[in-house]
């Protein structure tokens, strides 16, 4: 918001916040460049106009008032999205966006939940980097073109290997099982690794020795395409150079504000920095509130408190 007016999201009724996306979209409605590398993205939805995108880029200005409440986003599936049948309401602290039902249902088709196996695009196996001792192996979509990571706010990553869904999800467990790797753990544990930001060397380092054990393996698919060892690191992409020890964790609520510039930009998380200081955004919990545009130097009112640790594993 701010000089995000220009996307007509925050100064019409209807338009309601849906979290913030890694994306290769340029913006309201505009189509990513081939092979560009994912910006971070506020994602806006109506029911009837349908999606939209204001780019959040570190040093843009941020401003905007909550509404008088948060409603569940709906589901979003092969790029449609589909808006709750109910409106509901859903609490102020809640990681998800979505009520019971939408979540359900966005379960009941999904690879992240297990619940498809006949997608036929490729699919990538990673490794990547969160803090020293918490390298974690997944899957992602070939074709996403590493967002998933810098969703995740993997520091650094590795891929091992390209295949077919069910290869690739043979590989992950393998890793599971034989090498004890994760595929989750909560995100707290990455956050507090940010600050001081280990250097890309140490990353490197780590996942290099288990990129070679991993691809040591016996029983790794025969249809997986195994990839050379090649670090990605996201520190451009972040600037968590910017990030200073111990921000202000910001607890929405209705009509409150926050106006600042941010800092940077890690997975969900927005550095907003403030007269007041520097404050921390999770942009999971901006999902499902209206937002206006507040004056860039209006006074800062939105709740500031450091959260426990989250239950939510996710990532």
């Amino acid at each position: 918001m701010g000089d995000m007016a220009d996307t007509e999201c925050g100064s019409r009724a209807g338009w309601r916040c849906a979290g913030l996306r890694w994306s290769t979209a340029g913006g309201a409605g505009a189509a990513g460049a081939a092979g560009a590398a994912p910006e971070p993205a506020l994602v806006w939805r109506h029911p009837v106009h349908g999606e939209r995108l204001s780019p959040l880029p570190a040093g843009r200005q941020l401003a905007f008032t909550t509404g008088e409440g948060r409603a569940c986003v709906g589901v979003r599936r092969g790029g449609r999205h589909t808006p709750c049948p109910d409106a509901a309401a859903v609490p102020e602290p809640a990681v998800s966006a979505q009520c019971p039902q939408c979540a359900r249902l966005d379960r009941s088709h999904s690879v992240a939940a297990d619940t498809i196996a006949d997608d036929p695009r490729p699919y990538d196996v990673y490794l990547a980097w969160f803090a020293a001792g918490l390298i974690k192996v997944g899957i992602t979509a070939a074709e996403r073109n590493g967002a998933r990571l810098l969703e995740q706010a993997a520091l650094s990553y590795a891929l091992l290997g390209r295949g077919p869904l069910m290869a690739a999800r043979r590989a992950e467990a393998v890793l599971g099982a034989a090498l004890a790797v994760p595929d989750r753990f909560p995100y707290a544990a990455k956050r507090a690794a940010r600050h001081p930001l280990p250097p890309p060397e140490r990353r490197a380092a780590e996942l290099a020795e288990l990129h070679e054990r991993a691809l040591g393996l016996p029983g790794l698919p025969e249809s997986l395409a195994v990839r050379a060892f090649a670090p990605v690191h996201h520190d451009a992409a972040f600037h968590l150079d910017r990030v200073r020890p111990s921000p202000g964790t910001v607890a929405l609520a209705p009509g409150c504000t926050l106006a600042g510039r941010v800092a940077a930009v890690a997975g969900p998380d927005v550095y907003v920095d403030t007269p007041d200081g520097q404050l921390l955004l999770d942009a999971r919990h901006l999902a499902g509130w209206a937002l206006t545009a507040a004056a860039p130097d209006a006074t800062t009112t939105v709740p500031v408190a450091v959260r426990p640790a989250e239950p939510d594993a996710l990532f």
